[in-house]
């Protein structure tokens, strides 16, 4: 029999937590048609992978590549570290159903909230649809290197409906609008989405619209959430995904007896650093739900959320109001208000409150944080000549101020605005405590991430979580063996998407599989790339160690570098 690759002597782990053994694949056609020993010479093309592990690709369940995809077929940063499958759609964003009257709000709605770059959504997207099946129909003509799933956001639903962003924030829903979005909701699912998504954080949520005002899903009527999961539950089919409190969770899995996708079980740490426990608290909850029947599986945070930024761009002190105001308006207006002495004193005056917002979330009166304090920022680099401001590059914002005789807010703000905000902040490297992390990763009710690819592009690299997760967390510390790994990261992340072929390696299953040699698995330091579209600019980060990726039976990636080939597929309803 002759085969289209074959890949020879490679270490299987099929996905399946099958104990790993050594053996060929062969592929024909895109799916894998033989497992065991292949005589020489009969593969179109041969991959010798003696010495490396063979293992499913990842499936990656939370991106943003919602618009990415159209000019960046392999999705990276994901498609660099080993992912072969991409949902996007998430947190009840979207792009679908829109008019054409409305397509500058949708992609304003992205700008802030996620962080595209409007211009390059503006330019990089072909617009070439109004209903959600026009919208996957788009995405099933654009070449892909990737597998993609998408869920239909509740966002861009909630205005097709109602008639307008404003309507939609302002009130519920009408009987006869009800009846429009159940419609809606159905035409998408039959199309191919798998579920819908929400983001669900209230009017306290750190993730603002363009405007600074929350989203809409997170000022929707709680009976009209209530509606939509009940709508999906007469459908018979389809995956919740949101993020917000595990009681939201518990009452869309009891309305809508669908399986949620429940955003984050995170590693919190106290305000010294020091692990703090929630997470326990989600763990045993998580156990709980599920006892009294609600299909809640939690995404975990399993790499490090290290942010790169200048205040150029930032939007993640948005839970403060004062910070919100400020990061708000055009460049000179930003510099404006950041120099307003009567800004500045609220600020102090915030501050001295202990509500002073932490990066990434939350504020100074939490005892239990994900989120970085601003003292503990470290300047990364100034972009002007300045001698007297490059030698604070290396130092934190508390050691610039106690040097200064300032207030770190005036440290802060000063050091910004001599760089015409683009000095670069980075947060300080946080250590994850292992045990910790094995009890995050091995938690019965959770899957591997959090990714947030396409989203975020000028803060934070998470879509290499995948790279991070076998390198730091199992190989170096052994949270979990490698079988228990890859079954997590593709096979059990397939299910809760719904994803029906995807995620083991075995005979008459699509071939995404990804070759890499352990030792060698490493990451590569974050930089800029100016790839996109219009010039734009995001941060990125590389690997070394995956040797081959490969997406139904084709190489996209060899020894980091793409192939172009674009074999990926929109996979309706969880299949190809």
């Amino acid at each position: 029999m002759a085969f289209d690759l074959v890949i020879r002597n490679g270490m299987l782990i099929d996905g399946r937590r099958t104990p790993r053994y050594r053996t060929d694949i062969g592929i024909c056609e895109g799916k894998v048609v033989a497992l065991g020993r292949i005589a020489a010479g009969v593969g179109v093309r041969e991959i010798d992978a003696d010495g490396l592990m063979v293992a499913p690709g990842v499936v990656d369940l939370h991106t943003h590549y919602d618009s990415q995809v159209f000019w960046d077929p392999w999705c990276t940063i994901s498609g660099w570290h080993g992912v072969t499958s991409v949902v996007v759609g998430n947190c009840g964003f979207g792009f679908a159903p829109v008019r054409p009257e409305q397509r500058l709000r949708a992609m304003q709605t992205m700008a802030r909230n996620e962080a595209v770059p409007i211009e390059c959504m503006a330019e990089g997207m072909p617009w070439d649809w109004e209903s959600y099946p026009e919208f996957l129909d788009s995405v099933e003509r654009t070449p892909k290197g990737v597998n993609l799933l998408a869920y239909v956001g509740l966002n861009p639903l909630l205005v097709w409906v109602m008639g307008s962003v404003e309507a939609a924030k302002s009130r519920p829903m009408t009987p006869s609008e009800r009846v429009e979005i159940e419609r809606l909701l159905g035409e998408a699912i039959a199309a191919g989405a798998c579920g819908w998504s929400a983001q669900l954080l209230g009017r306290g949520s750190i993730q603002r619209d363009y405007d600074g005002t929350p989203m809409i899903t997170d000022l929707m009527a709680q009976e009209d959430l209530i509606f939509l999961a009940e709508a999906l539950g007469r459908l018979g089919t389809g995956v919740i995904q949101m993020i917000g409190d595990p009681g939201s969770a518990d009452r869309l899995a009891a309305a809508s007896g669908r399986p949620v996708l429940y955003n984050v079980l995170a590693p919190t740490t106290d305000q010294h650093g020091a692990p703090a426990q929630s997470y326990q608290k989600v763990i045993a909850w998580l156990a709980e739900t599920n006892a009294r029947g609600n299909r809640i599986i939690a995404h975990a945070v399993t790499c490090s959320i290290n942010y790169e930024f200048t205040l150029e761009d930032w939007n993640l002190f948005d839970s403060s109001p004062l910070w919100r105001d400020l990061t708000l308006g055009s460049l000179d207006e930003r510099i404006d208000k950041m120099r307003d002495p009567v800004r500045r004193a609220a600020l102090h005056e915030e501050w001295e409150s202990g509500r002073a917002p932490l990066a990434g979330g939350g504020n100074e009166s939490q005892k239990e944080r994900l989120g970085v304090s601003l003292p503990d920022l470290l300047l990364a680099y100034v972009t002007v000549d300045d001698p007297e401001l490059r030698r604070w590059e290396g130092h934190t914002v508390a050691e610039i101020a106690t040097a200064l005789s300032v207030h770190p807010i005036d440290a802060f703000l000063d050091v910004s605005l001599a760089s015409d905000l683009r000095a670069g902040w980075q947060s300080a490297p946080r250590t994850i405590d292992p045990q910790v992390m094995r009890d995050i990763s091995t938690a019965p009710y959770s899957v591997p991430g959090l990714s947030d690819g396409g989203a975020h592009t000028k803060f934070l690299t998470t879509g290499s979580y995948p790279t991070e997760f076998l390198a730091t967390w199992v190989r170096d510390h052994a949270v979990m063996g490698l079988e228990e790994a890859h079954w997590r990261l593709s096979a059990y992340s397939a299910q809760v998407a719904g994803l029906h072929d995807r995620g083991t390696i075995e005979i008459g299953k699509p071939a995404d599989i990804v070759v890499y040699d352990l030792e060698g698995l490493a990451l590569l330091p974050t930089e800029r790339a100016f790839d996109w579209p219009g010039g734009a600019w995001r941060r990125i980060q590389r690997a070394t160690g995956w040797r081959w990726t490969i997406v139904n039976g084709e190489v996209t990636f060899e020894d980091g570098a793409c192939t172009g080939a674009t074999p990926g597929r929109l996979l309706r309803h969880g299949r190809s």
